[in-house]
């Protein structure tokens, strides 16, 4: 691999150490740990093949050439939208001529030794893919590639992201039990900040009671990925045009219900989580203590409080996130993509933290609610308010400002679980072969 490092970079092609290793293991037939001359050859062919197929699927009209028109045209038909001047800057990172057009020698010369071998990996280029878990489960399902599907990947990247998530959440569950102890307790004239919040939860539990609950946040992470791809698959195939297409809006319908689905099956879940998180010290011994007196004092229906505002929560977070994180996307290639329209790790992260941070902010009312529901029964003396009840005293007492109690911590806790989740991700990716 370092002489193939070697021979690459006196030729002008500086790759990745992740794309020097794809192309080894590519090229390395007889799987003896070397890559003979005749190996590479091998390799150089094969992939030529692709990258023509490649390239033929992109030029719609057969000239010899790809243009702006035929990248928009091709990336609408995978439901991704760009603008003409957008689809330039693509092609301005490959146009070797100036010609803003992109003939067969230009796109090997560009994709030679690029990791990408089909049209939809060639997309992965250019398109915004990383899992980012800042706590909370109203995001959109990933998409996988029918090619991911087949090769199984696509559940590796599922696990991957399931293990970025639990390691996330645990990393900054005191943050979270703030924040849902700030919702509920938090009111005008209990006037509880961050600070005092900590410290009334390391008097009351010790420093064990900073991760109570979040057993079951960790728990309902498999059940409700794997119950939420499943649904997605199903809603688009349902809302699949009759040309096979799939838009924007038909994804973000899908994705929405697909999110309903998932929070329908796990929702018991989210409240026991509550309900631990805000429980005193000896009050459970566990979840399934937890449950078995929920079940007892309040019956069935408890396990589906604040189910309606949660629910409701989906549509805008999903909505928001979505239409930033294109915004960002459009803005950046539009003003900062001079030489290529690969943004890098950092845009990306900066974008999706940014997009999420604006999805928490407009759901957030909703979300407190929602917890003040499923906690209502824990507080003395509380009415049990339905959820426009609750919403009209939150504001008659605390004002538009309550709505937004325990934001803080909430915010304080989205940069590091981005960056926690991402570098677990792409830890667990490389470890499962996938990176």
């Amino acid at each position: 691999i370092a002489e193939l490092q070697t021979g690459l970079r006196a030729m002008g092609i500086p790759l990745g150490k992740e794309a020097e290793e794809k192309i080894f293991k590519a090229g390395d037939i007889n799987q003896d740990g070397q890559l003979d001359f005749e190996e590479f050859m091998q390799y150089l062919k094969e992939h030529e093949k692709k990258m023509k197929l490649a390239f033929k699927s992109l030029d719609k009209n057969n000239d010899g050439k790809i243009e702006a028109s035929e990248v928009v045209q091709s990336l609408k038909i995978l439901g991704i939208n760009i603008s003409e001047k957008q689809a330039q800057k693509i092609l301005q990172s490959i146009d070797a001529d100036g010609t803003m057009t992109v003939d067969w020698n230009e796109w090997r010369d560009h994709f030679m030794f690029n990791p990408a071998t089909d049209i939809e990996e060639i997309i992965r280029y250019w398109k915004h893919s990383t899992v980012l878990d800042i706590g909370d489960s109203l995001t959109v399902p990933d998409e996988f590639t029918e090619e991911e599907k087949k090769t199984g990947q696509w559940w590796k990247q599922l696990l991957a992201g399931g293990v970025a998530g639990a390691v996330s959440r645990t990393g900054t569950a005191p943050l979270d039990r703030l924040k849902v102890m700030m919702q509920v307790h938090g009111s005008k004239s209990n006037k509880m900040n961050i600070a005092s919040g900590f410290k009334q939860m390391l008097k009351e539990g010790g420093v064990r009671s900073l991760w109570r609950g979040n057993g079951v946040n960790v728990v309902k992470i498999a059940p409700e990925t794997a119950i939420k791809f499943w649904a997605y698959e199903q809603y688009k195939k349902i809302l699949t045009k009759d040309d096979g297409k799939l838009g924007t809006v038909e994804r973000f319908v899908s994705g929405s219900l697909a999110g309903a689905t998932a929070q329908t099956s796990i929702y018991p879940m989210e409240v026991l989580k509550t309900r631990l998180a805000v429980g005193k010290t000896g009050q459970y011994s566990g979840m399934f203590d937890c449950a078995k007196k929920i079940l007892k004092r309040e019956g069935p229906k408890a396990f589906y409080k604040g189910y309606v505002p949660n629910i409701l929560g989906i549509i805008p977070y999903a909505g928001i996130d979505l239409a930033v994180y294109e915004l960002l996307k459009s803005t950046w290639l539009e003003h900062y993509a001079s030489s290529s329209a690969n943004p890098g790790v950092f845009v990306l992260l900066g974008c999706g933290t940014v997009s999420s941070t604006c999805g928490q902010l407009a759901s957030y009312p909703l979300a407190l609610i929602r917890t003040r529901m499923q906690a209502q029964a824990l507080v003395e003396g509380a009415p049990q308010l339905n959820m426009v009840g609750l919403f009209k005293r939150t504001v008659a007492t605390e004002g538009l400002r309550g709505l937004y109690r325990g934001i803080a911590p909430n915010f304080m806790k989205v940069l590091p679980a981005v960056s926690i989740s991402y570098v677990v991700y792409e830890k667990m990716k490389q470890n499962l072969g996938i990176a």
